[in-house]
């Protein structure tokens, strides 16, 4: 194994790089946050589809690219430095994900090539309540291909165009795919702690919908989407919690404190080299995560548990430390510190918060120790 990127890989992140410095300063990510009529960046989407990311991951005969996980994870790194005020997340890790990994080829046909295009914005809909989990005491219902329920909060559910619900049916728990400009929905976007990620409160009346995944088995297709999915939200965790460091040693290098540059002083060399340790911690977990996301492997559900872990800690105590860093001004709004702690937050709930995937970690852990 060589965790590390191939030289082609290298290259490509440091194209994306390239790309986000000229088209998502910011201000970009600023404009979503200052005007509440803008859940998302459009422009900065449409160029971001118009690179092809969006079907980075996607084989070539559903219209992507097909480059591949680790370029996808590539591409996550970099977006997670800038923030990105889009919904990439929702629709290429865990929508896409779910669909290519769980759909017939009907439905893979059918929905991936508009991932691909653009056409489509996914999102994952499974709380219902605070205090819930996927499938624990659930509500939501599927009757005759109809779908009834509420979830709250849904990520994304505000611009989304589909979604994968959790839901039960005559069978017991499963995931169903629902088009969510046709009939039958009705959604209200709530306040978050990050606006420049909008969540949903989602509806369903009667709305059609679809099997997604094996009959009766939702709870085992949910744990696949949720695996993918956090192996590539750690990549934009790490990517958020290296430029929080890099923030911060910039601030300390140049911020004078009783004549002498703060970043002279051991207390802040100390914060500095904290948040550089857990970020290679979370660095090693993600790689770890994206080989066994690749290869296909069993590691997976272990490897992602631990990338997820790592990432949380990593991106949340950088974009603390750097705050603090910063002092009385990073609590400030002109101060951009406060925008890498909104979005360390948000994706540490994103698919689930901290305990949860400790959990699975333990119990993944367990598992393999047992055979």
């Amino acid at each position: 194994m060589n965790f590390d990127y191939t030289d082609d890989q290298k290259f490509l992140k440091q194209e994306a790089r390239k790309f986000l410095q000229a088209h998502c300063p910011i201000t970009t990510t600023r404009k979503v946050l200052d005007d509440n009529s803008k859940a998302f960046d459009r422009e900065l989407w449409q160029a971001v589809i118009d690179m092809g990311w969006t079907g980075a991951a996607i084989p070539e005969k559903w219209s992507g690219s097909g480059l591949g996980h680790i370029e996808l994870c590539a591409i996550a790194e970099e977006l997670g430095r800038v923030i990105a005020p889009i919904p990439f997340a929702s629709t290429v890790y865990v929508f896409a994900e779910g669909i290519m990994a769980l759909g017939s080829d009907a439905q893979c046909e059918a929905i991936l090539p508009g991932v691909a295009r653009g056409d489509v914005i996914g999102c994952l809909a499974t709380s219902e309540r605070e205090g819930l989990t996927a499938f624990t005491a659930i509500d939501a219902r599927v009757a005759g291909g109809r779908l009834n329920g509420t979830k709250l909060p849904v990520t994304d559910g505000d611009i989304a165009t589909h979604a994968i619900v959790a839901a039960l049916d005559e069978a017991g728990p499963g995931l169903f795919v629902v088009q969510l400009t046709g009939d039958g929905i009705i959604r209200e976007t709530v306040p978050t702690l990050d606006p420049t990620r909008s969540a949903a409160r989602v509806e369903f009346r009667g709305a059609p919908c679809e099997r997604l995944g094996p009959v009766g088995d939702g709870a085992a297709s949910l744990a696949t989407i949720l695996d993918r999915a956090a192996v590539l939200l750690a990549f934009e965790q790490v990517g958020g919690a290296d430029r929080c460091l890099e923030v911060a040693r910039d601030y300390a290098m140049e911020r004078y404190a009783f004549g002498r540059v703060i970043g002279s002083y051991q207390a802040i060399k100390h914060k500095l080299a904290d948040i550089y340790v857990k970020n290679e911690i979370a660095r090693s977990s993600a790689y770890y995560g994206a080989w066994a996301l690749d290869a296909g492997a069993i590691e997976l559900p272990a490897g992602a548990a631990a990338a997820r872990v790592a990432g949380i800690q990593a991106y949340d105590f950088a974009a603390r430390e750097s705050l603090h860093t910063h002092g009385g001004m990073g609590f400030t709004w002109e101060a951009d510190c406060h925008l890498h702690l909104r979005r360390s937050r948000q994706l540490a709930l994103a698919l689930g918060g901290l305990p949860v995937w400790r959990e699975r970690l333990v119990l993944n852990l367990e598992a393999r120790n047992a055979v």
